[in-house]
């Protein structure tokens, strides 16, 4: 293997970030031309039939001729989360007594306007 195919693989800078079974991974690698690049990785704990446990991963690509949209939609759609969720984690794993509640307020809209397919779409699923 030459050097700048192994230059391709490696990561110039790295962080992880632990969060309980999903751990993500922000890697800075090195193109062949020696330029960077960003990887993102979501790896994921799960667990066979059988007991045995694997890692699923799934990965991002991201090039720095992205990166100032990508972090204008970042903070425009995590802005959005908090503004209309807040910060409290809402899940049935999260708290033992959770129900689902239907909203009772009124919209001025008479559809609402995501699809159905939509709201069951997993990170799996791209």
């Amino acid at each position: 293997m030459s050097d700048n195919e192994n230059t391709q693989n490696e990561s110039v800078f790295s962080k992880i970030l632990r969060a309980g079974r999903r751990t993500y991974f922000f890697d800075v690698r090195a193109t062949r031309a020696n330029d960077y690049y960003l990887t993102l990785t979501e790896s994921v704990k799960t667990t066979n039939p059988d007991g045995s446990f694997f890692y699923k991963k799934f990965k991002i690509f991201l090039y720095k001729e992205d990166f100032s949209k990508f972090l204008e939609f970042f903070k425009e759609t995590t802005q959005f989360v908090i503004d209309n969720k807040g910060t409290e984690v809402i899940s049935a794993n999260h708290k033992s007594d959770f129900k689902h509640e239907n909203k009772t307020k009124k919209s001025n809209k008479s559809t609402d306007p995501i699809d159905e397919s939509l709201k069951t779409l997993n990170f799996e699923d791209l």
